[in-house]
């Protein structure tokens, strides 16, 4: 097998989800509650769950091309970007991460959300009544008492971003070396008929993946 080749896009494909699983992870929990602060039925409040959760449903060549219009090189975002960095958004190893970002969020806010929610408001409440802000009740009761679904996201939002293909190659390109995901690698070497290197890097994604779900399944049912 030629690893000169095969090593790239699974590097790549690393440290893409790495980075978003993160960035989804933090942004996930944070948004989880703050809609969880918002239980109570208020205008307007469905509607941007609704939006939130949009990328779920929607192909990822649309969410990718709505990314290529906001970030691209004619947006207003896209235009500024560039004037403090002298670079372009799209087609760079970042605009991978971002794509990544918004294809796993939902996945991670359902389920983080749905740990809060299971949460026993009654415990939270108790830890008020002695005196604990927020912060501390976030902290010490709350985490610690969802914090399967909280790994379980992180873990759901990590195979997501690893899996990204349509918004991806819409945002960031096919790159070798850059933005060449294991995706992307795969799409482009079965187009040429290099079916060995496809089925390594269709090995090496089964495997992330199959490993990620056990661990999720695995943290649910215990």
């Amino acid at each position: 097998m030629d690893w000169s080749a095969f090593l790239p896009p699974v590097i790549v494909s690393v440290k893409v989800a790495v980075v978003a699983s993160i960035i989804v992870f933090l942004l996930a929990t944070v948004v989880a509650r703050m809609m969880m602060a918002n239980c109570t039925p208020r205008r307007g409040t469905s509607v941007i769950e609704t939006v939130l959760l949009l990328p779920l449903v929607l192909p990822p060549t649309v969410v990718g091309f709505i990314l290529l219009i906001l970030l691209g090189r004619k947006s207003w975002i896209g235009t500024a970007f560039e004037s403090l960095f002298q670079q372009t958004i799209v087609f760079t190893w970042g605009a991978a991460v971002v794509a990544a970002v918004v294809v796993a969020f939902p996945l991670a806010y359902r389920t983080i959300k749905a740990g809060f929610e299971a949460v026993d408001p009654e415990v939270e409440q108790a830890a008020r009544a002695q005196g604990a802000n927020e912060w501390q009740v976030f902290r010490h009761i709350t985490m610690p008492l969802a914090y399967r679904p909280l790994i379980s996201g992180y873990i759901l939002g990590f195979a997501r971003g690893l899996g990204e293909f349509g918004a991806t190659l819409m945002l960031a390109g096919n790159i070798p070396e850059q933005t060449q995901t294991l995706p992307t690698a795969i799409y482009t070497a079965s187009e040429v008929g290099n079916m060995t290197l496809s089925w390594s890097w269709v090995a090496v994604i089964i495997l992330f993946s199959f490993i990620m779900l056990m661990l999720s399944n695995r943290l649910v049912k215990d």
